[in-house]
């Protein structure tokens, strides 16, 4: 019986900008729900960049903020999240309980119908992909790049799909270091990570850190995949 190779949870870093002037990329994902403002209005007020996944479901659900995004190309990359929030694994398999597209053609559909509600949204053609969870299979990796995305990984582990405390994720941001890719949600605005994830951005700003932009600092040799945990 043939073995099926694991689930991989791509690590991604971004150029290092050196001891003098250290490069984080801060990567949110709207999966679907309410905008946390506590997350959004630091990231104004403090004029920090993000870059922000999105699927189609946030973006029907959140007008308001869809404008604001769009409204601040300076400080917002937006990118694409997929269609409905779904794994895009291309068999038949649940990851954190989320059952997973389970075909190819699911998988394209599911990246696919995101970039086409970006689109329909005014956004920019998105030209990186991060699917629901994060993990993928090696097959549906190399399905998502023929379809012309970088996948969007990441190197620090913001909040934990946004089930940390304030305290915890705060934390987390403080781990992020020079050439860093951390990965935290803006959708889940009654959690208490949110805390944590706009103190942290704070005090990474505090630290002198430099936010990019993936399109900025990324490029394909920085990204390499690790079997997921």
């Amino acid at each position: 019986m043939k073995q099926e190779s694991p689930l991989l949870e791509p690590d991604l870093h971004v150029s290092h900008g050196g001891k003098a002037s250290p490069r984080v990329a801060i990567t949110l994902d709207a999966c679907m729900g309410r905008t946390d403002q506590r997350i959004l209005e630091t990231l104004l007020s403090e004029n920090i960049k993000a870059t922000i996944f999105v699927t189609a479901r946030w973006i029907r659900t959140n007008p308001d903020t869809v404008a604001i995004l769009k409204s601040r190309p300076d400080l917002f990359e937006v990118e694409n999240h997929g269609q409905n929030h779904i794994p895009a694994v291309d068999r038949p398999v649940s990851v954190y309980g989320i059952a997973a597209a389970g075909s190819p053609e699911a998988v394209a559909e599911e990246v696919n119908g995101g970039a086409r509600a970006m689109l329909a949204a005014g956004f920019p053609a998105p030209r990186w992909f991060r699917g629901a969870t994060a993990k993928y299979s090696p097959s549906s990796m190399t399905q998502i790049r023929a379809l012309g995305y970088e996948i969007g990984g990441y190197s620090v582990n913001g909040d934990s799909g946004s089930l940390l405390g304030a305290a915890q994720a705060e934390k987390q941001f403080e781990k992020a270091r020079d050439g860093d890719v951390v990965i935290a949600h803006i959708n889940q605005p009654t959690h208490a990570a949110g805390e944590g994830v706009a103190a942290g951005l704070k005090a990474l700003k505090a630290r002198g850190v430099t936010f990019v932009l993936l399109k900025d600092a990324a490029s394909p040799k920085a990204l390499s995949a690790v079997p997921a945990n």
